[in-house]
């Protein structure tokens, strides 16, 4: 199979050596707008560089990994073509135009998965399954982390659509995954706490939020763009029988204090890249089962654009500091 991968950034660049490794892969074709990005990145894995307009016209399915306002005409080429697309998320930055595309998506039956890896991670499958077979009981509540080490550049900021649009996505998408269930209500609140360049776009940099699902079971989650100790991705779950954490082991970013408790023994996860290696490989190779018609997409459009309503219901609470319903939000 030709794959077409269209972005060669840091993402695009991830993917493909991902692809390169996969025995279904005949021939990596690369594009990229940025000129010299895919030669570049083609040289260096031994794909082919081209055209974005003749990857589209070439290749048997697409990896999308370009800039997000780019995704919804490489996906609609995609649909036009009847090929398999693959799309980073989000499926596009604006709420409207992300219901407006998975409902073209869902219409046209074309094979399509959307970029949330943490679905395929392996701590989150063992996490869910225990969710799903009943061995922690009744669920009490949830507990969430999401830290990055070190917050972008003052040019990312203004154009990030906030903290919770930026960075929490794949939080709110794993929390339906993982709970079967579906978000009822959410109240955030922030602040700037280390880097004042956030207030100057009317954002923040430290962030907390509290969320209800249908069933009533509660989640707390933090978000922070800084952690000195590395990135740092948790989920806790606690039920009725048994309590369980995703993210703990010994990479982990944090340390007790508590005597004669050691450290962790390895290095903190420095980046996501690296937290995730192997949930972005099982991700594609569970792309190529979707394509082949092997399984159904572990990630669907729809499932985009719920996490997307979360984003924007979060989103709404933190500016407007008040709890927002999620009927509050177009569906």
């Amino acid at each position: 199979m030709r794959i077409g991968l269209l972005g060669a950034g840091r993402i695009g660049k991830m993917h493909a050596e991902v692809l390169q490794g996969i025995e279904a892969v005949d021939e990596l074709l690369i594009a990229d707008p940025a000129s010299g990005a895919a030669e570049t990145l083609a040289a260096e894995l031994g794909a082919r560089a081209g055209t974005v307009e003749s990857v589209l016209a070439e290749a048997d399915a697409y990896v999308i990994a370009a800039a997000s306002d780019a995704h919804a005409p490489l996906v609609r080429a995609g649909l036009e073509r009847g090929v398999p697309v693959f799309c980073e998320k989000p499926l596009t930055p604006n709420l409207a135009d992300s219901l407006a595309l998975a409902d073209e998506i869902e219409r046209a039956g074309s094979p399509f998965q959307l970029g949330f890896q943490r679905r395929f991670d392996r701590g989150y499958l063992e996490a869910r399954r225990m969710v799903e077979s009943g061995e922690l009981g009744t669920l009490y509540c949830i507990r969430m982390a999401g830290h990055d080490p070190v917050p972008p550049h003052e040019a990312y900021i203004p154009v990030s659509g906030g903290l919770m649009r930026d960075f929490s996505g794949h939080d709110f998408d794993i929390l339906r995954w993982l709970t079967g269930d579906e978000v009822e209500e959410v109240y955030a609140d922030g602040s700037v706490r280390g880097f004042p360049v956030f207030a100057k776009y009317d954002d923040v940099d430290t962030a907390v939020a509290t969320l209800r699902l249908r069933s009533g079971v509660l989640v707390v989650m933090t978000v922070a763009r800084h952690d000195p100790l590395g990135y740092d991705i948790r989920t806790e779950l606690f039920g009725s029988k048994d309590s369980i954490s995703v993210g703990l082991g010994p990479r982990q970013v944090i340390r007790s204090v508590e005597p004669g408790v050691p450290a962790p023994a390895g290095p903190a996860w420095p980046n996501f890249q690296e937290r995730f290696a192997g949930a972005y490989r099982d991700e594609m190779l569970g792309f190529f089962k979707v394509a082949a018609g092997e399984m159904d997409s572990a990630c669907t459009a729809r499932d985009g654009v719920e996490s997307a309503r979360i984003t924007e219901a979060a989103t709404r609470a933190l500016k407007e500091h008040r709890i927002v319903r999620l009927e509050e939000i177009p569906a």
